[in-house]
């Protein structure tokens, strides 16, 4: 097996029951301030903790909440708190099947362009004709370079 579809396997194994083990949505006024709120901590408190002013701390949780905070600043007042920071970005689909929608989307665009050449010359082809050739690019373009399949214009 080729590593481009070892790591494809990985990734997509890795993300595989992410969403059965999804996280809450954020709270209103962000995380740091609601795990600071239900130990009892104040901002003060925190802030030295962290050994920051008062008013850095205020601006980490403004921003944490509107997700702008830095992931360094994030995790110094995380483990002031005796937290940590799990930072993980999530496909939304398999990876596998956005590569493969890719593919498809492409090789749709390829035999569009021959159909409406042809359908111009009076030689329009068949659906099912269409479509098994569509498959058929679309394996060629799987069997392929996949950095190919993201290159602009494609």
């Amino acid at each position: 097996m080729d590593s481009n579809k070892l790591r494809l396997e990985q990734m997509d194994a890795v993300f595989g029951n992410l969403e059965e083990r999804a996280l809450p949505p954020a709270p209103a006024g962000g995380w740091l301030r609601a795990i600071r709120q239900a130990l009892g901590m104040t901002t003060r408190q925190l802030a030295a903790r962290v050994g920051v002013q008062l008013s850095t701390l205020l601006t980490a949780e403004r921003n944490e909440a509107a997700g702008t905070i830095g992931l360094n600043q994030l995790r110094r007042v995380a483990a002031a708190l005796d937290c940590e920071v799990r930072y993980v970005v999530v496909p939304r689909e398999p990876l596998k099947k956005r590569l493969e929608k890719r593919a498809e989307e492409i090789a749709r665009r390829r035999m569009g362009d021959v159909a409406h050449s042809m359908a111009l010359e009076a030689q329009a082809t068949s659906e099912q004709f269409r479509d098994a050739q569509v498959a058929r690019i679309k394996e060629e373009l799987l069997r392929g370079r996949w950095s190919k399949l993201w290159e602009p214009g494609r």
